[in-house]
């Protein structure tokens, strides 16, 4: 892992560990901002730690958001904590796993909310997947990276409007001009 990804994410995780410690109103935001701050790295590096770390904190901020179950704050604290040492040690391997169980331990805490843990989760990485395409990455590789399908990634790119705050209307004149220069 790149040491300046390696610095970003413990610097990401050590403030949502600090969000976290404290229970308030802006704490939603706040996690969905960190979150955000991480998929800027993906999308430069492309690495799949800090589209791991993206999701993650994203789908934490969503469990907290609905408020459909009740999130063991230490527990997470701890693993968190656990696997910001792990990065601090240059653990590449044990951070992944720390990761993994956080995962697994937010997909496990309730048998009925199961389902929806695994939609968040889902959802997230879609969403994700969305941001990297808004950083310039190609739905192909952002889909390749995040693990999703790209007909997952490309229906929800094609209900927001993210796309029109990008593009500028070209008239069609100039555009047959430009493909007539490219065929002559």
């Amino acid at each position: 892992m790149h040491d300046i990804i390696k610095r970003d994410i413990i610097a990401v995780l050590t403030e949502l560990v600090e969000i976290l410690k404290v229970k308030e109103e802006s704490d939603i935001a706040e996690i969905k901002e960190l979150s955000n701050h991480v998929i800027h790295n993906a999308s430069v590096f492309q690495d799949e730690d800090s589209i791991s770390v993206a999701i993650l904190i994203y789908a934490l901020s969503k469990i907290i958001e609905r408020k459909q179950m009740d999130l063991d704050y230490s527990k997470v604290l701890s693993m968190l904590s656990s696997g910001i040492s792990n990065l601090r040690n240059n653990d590449d391997e044990e951070f992944r796993k720390s990761i993994k169980s956080i995962f697994n331990f937010v997909r496990t805490m309730d048998e009925r909310l199961r389902l929806y843990i695994h939609e968040v989760i889902n959802q997230a990485q879609i969403k994700k997947g969305c941001k990297l395409c808004e950083h310039g990455i190609s739905i192909a590789r952002a889909s390749e990276v995040l693990g999703i399908s790209q007909w997952e990634l490309m229906q929800y790119f094609g209900k927001t409007t993210l796309i029109d705050k990008f593009s500028e209307p070209v008239n069609v004149s100039y555009r047959l001009k430009i493909a007539r220069s490219l065929f002559s």
